[in-house]
């Protein structure tokens, strides 16, 4: 209910009667767009928006569209193409020049769409090994993947790995692929690029077409479902079913014709999932999906038509898993309470531009000071009232300084969540390049922040105001207070209620490379180890003031497969280990974000829905719910920090057979202790360290009923019990000991 509710208000605050209202009805994106004033942040230059483009075609975008009635007549009467449906939300590929008249149909209530997602990579690159556990060595035997479709969509991948066929080299298990980015598109029945079906020709390819520059989709997928091939870093589910999506996001504007630019949005990432659970569909198994990329949240409601979409797709069987971000260790919030007079930031960027929003419910202004070595050389103050006044609630200025012009564009508009606030969003920018000093006729880069250093405050007399980065970062100093680090900081599509949005803790804090050397980053990036929560995995609330994330997972150096073809062009400083194939060498390498946690959860759920197919997203809360390990034994879960905790694969995998409650049976497995179970029954335990007392066995059935016992002397390197006289099912083994490391139970499977 709670959640209708916030629907109904963001697409109240989005509509409005009447066609001179008509672009109320579109995102900001859109409406830029429609108004033929799309232009990059950075002051590049501006690309081609209407009309017909330089390649003689008519531009065309992918978006949401919220229709009432006949959707599909009115979207054909504008030339506009409908890719899918779930129930009055479309997806809709709209010639740009048809906007305005489409946003105009009384039918149309909302038009949404924004440009393709990032990759949630931690932005310093870190790089080092993963746990061994998180690699696949001590996952359940009974529980591997079979019978279960993972998909995944990312970018970078390299399609030969050989941690993409089975452990033993003989089978392929990369069944289908669609690369979005492909030109090989004369056959071709979708949207964008093609795909590709069965082990010739997906191998023929090599690697997706952005392969060649990027890795992060090999290494994700490799975490994912990798086999491990002839190393100890297996993925989670290393016996699934894998399809795969090579989507576009916003760093392979190379490989796009400018013809099909606006194809490349949200909206079709969103196709990728479908793509992804109809193949699931069509094999009869149950699917979870990984994405490790995401986009900021806003105010405007540019992502509930998107939300709706998701939680229409999701559903039994279908379970979407999306990263947090990367962006705990930053100041990313300032409050100014009421009784305060004022709370603000430094702020800078490693460009020439800045983005934020601040909301309140009082009356409110924004300061910007500009200091030149610390002397105040321009101030601009600008108050809501102002910025409504505005044509369109749109405000704009110029602050010019003895160094360097500085442009101000801010919007004002309800915020979508509640209707009692108003919202000021806006950007600062300058200049791309500036005269050098020392160089007389050169030019330098301006990063804005650093040539002056500029400072934003939040001010008003008993209004409590909040402010939100949105590109650039933020700084204390200058007396001012109020910032958070962290806090409000998670991506979308993590953000929306049925995805199970990923966290990232930290079990490592060093590695050594192939060429011996030891990578190391600092605390403050992430954290203090020990499975505690890494320092730069974002936090909640969400904007509509839910919790997430909803689980850790490791993220902070983990080990999996890169891409051959792009450690060809770049230094494989990160890389700890190659392996040969087919005259080919193929590298493993480490590395670090929630990107990487995210295949984690993803390649759990796998097992889960392999023990019970019909999981819902709810479920999967559930699960997490009772199972999660908690850091903080003081701290109430779920929380915006840790979501429910970390994720216990093991445990969850009980709770879903319904064997956490049996007594007799631990919920966590025996570190020093391996097992292996031959087809005639034969179970043998062996021990890494020899017991020094007697160690018992009890085997359950999955019903938790006690089918047998024995035990093993102490001094044994190992035993063998024989099953070969129990039917064939799931069994839990239990070793009970008063050492602590060969105390616990696995699952095995007869």
């Amino acid at each position: 209910m709670k959640r209708s509710l916030l629907i109904l208000l963001c697409l109240v605050a989005s509509w409005t009667a009447g066609a001179q209202n008509h672009h109320r009805k579109m995102s900001a994106w859109v409406w830029q767009l429609c108004q033929e004033q799309m232009a990059d942040n950075t002051g590049q230059q501006r690309r081609h928006i209407a009309g017909v483009s330089p390649g003689g075609q008519v531009p065309e975008l992918c978006a949401f569209v919220h229709m009432e009635g006949d959707g599909e007549r009115v979207l054909a009467a504008q030339g506009a193409q409908v890719l899918d449906r779930q129930g009055e939300i479309y997806i809709a590929s709209i010639p740009l020049n048809r906007l305005q008249a489409l946003a105009d149909e009384p039918a149309v209530r909302r038009i949404e769409a924004n440009r393709s997602h990032h990759l949630l990579m931690d932005t310093t690159a870190l790089t080092i090994n993963a746990l061994p556990v998180y690699a696949g060595q001590d996952l359940p035997q009974a529980f591997t993947g079979q019978g279960v479709v993972v998909g995944i969509e990312d970018v970078g991948f390299d399609l030969g790995h050989p941690n993409f066929f089975s452990a033993d080299g003989g089978q392929y298990r990369i069944h289908r692929f669609w690369d979005m980015l492909s030109t090989d598109t004369l056959e071709s029945t979708l949207y964008v690029g093609a795909d590709y079906r069965g082990e010739e020709a997906i191998r023929a390819l090599g690697h997706s077409r952005d392969g060649i520059v990027m890795t992060h989709g090999t290494h994700t997928l490799g975490t994912l479902a990798g086999s491990g091939a002839d190393t100890p870093y297996r993925g989670m589910a290393y016996e699934s079913d894998i399809c795969i999506v090579a989507n576009a996001v916003s760093s392979d504007a190379e490989f796009i014709n400018p013809d099909d630019y606006y194809k490349y949005t949200y909206a079709t990432d969103a196709l990728g999932f479908k793509y992804l659970f109809d193949y699931a569909d069509e094999r009869g198994m149950p699917c979870v999906v990984s994405f490790s990329e995401g986009s900021g949240q806003d105010f405007r409601g540019d992502d509930i038509l998107y939300y709706s979409y998701l939680d229409a797709l999701v559903g039994p069987g279908h379970i979407l898993v999306a990263s947090a971000g990367n962006t705990g260790h930053f100041l990313t919030y300032i409050h100014k309470a009421k009784e305060e007079q004022r709370a603000g930031a430094r702020v800078r960027a490693s460009g020439n531009s800045i983005s934020f929003a601040a909301k309140s419910a009082q009356p409110f202004s924004l300061r910007m000071t500009v200091y030149d070595e610390g002397t105040v050389t321009a101030v601009r103050e600008f108050s809501l009232e102002e910025v409504m006044g505005a044509t369109d609630q749109q405000w704009k200025d110029t602050l010019i300084t003895e160094r360097l012009p500085y442009y101000l564009s801010v919007r004002a508009y309800p915020n979508c969540y509640d209707e009692t606030e108003q919202v000021m969003e806006g950007y600062i920018s300058t200049v791309k390049k500036m005269p050098d000093p020392e160089h007389p006729g050169d030019s330098i880069e301006v990063y804005i922040g650093d040539v002056e250093h500029i400072t934003i405050e939040l001010l008003g007399e008993g209004a409590e105001v909040e402010y939100y980065k949105g590109s650039g970062y933020l700084h204390e100093g200058y007396g001012l207070t109020g910032t958070q680090w962290g806090v409000r900081s998670i991506h979308s599509p993590g953000s929306a209620p049925n995805v199970i949005c990923v966290g990232a803790t930290t079990q490592r804090s060093a590695y050594v490379n192939w060429k011996g050397e030891t990578k190391t980053y600092p605390e403050s990036t992430i954290g203090t180890g020990h499975g505690a929560k890494a320092n730069y995995s974002s936090m909640g609330p969400t904007f509509d003031g839910r919790v997430k994330p909803d689980v850790l997972a490791p993220g902070t150096f983990v080990l999996s497969s890169f891409s051959s073809y792009y450690f060809e062009n770049h230094e494989p400083d990160g890389v700890v280990r190659f392996t040969e194939k087919d005259g080919r060498s193929y590298p493993w390498g480490a590395s670090t974000g929630t990107s990487m946690a995210t295949p984690v959860v993803a390649g759990a759920i796998a097992l889960w829905l392999q023990a019970q197919p019909g999981l819902s997203p709810s479920d999967i809360l559930g699960v997490l719910e009772r199972t999660s390990r908690h850091t903080d034994p003081a701290a109430s879960y779920p929380n915006n920090w840790e979501g429910y905790g970390e994720i216990d694969v093991y445990r969850g995998l009980l709770d879903v057979l319904s064997l956490t409650g049996i007594d007799g049976i631990a919920t966590h497995q025996p570190r020093q202790a391996r097992f292996a179970l031959s087809d005639e029954g034969l179970l043998t335990i062996a021990f890494s360290t020899p017991p020094t007392h007697q160690v018992r066995v009890a085997v359950f059935a999955s019903s938790g009923v006690k089918m047998l016992t024995a035990s093993i002397a102490g001094g044994s390197e190992q035993a063998q019990i024989n099953l070969g006289h129990l039917p064939k099912g799931i069994y839990v083994v239990q070793l009970s000991t008063e050492e602590a490391a060969l105390h616990g139970s696995t699952l095995i499977r007869r």
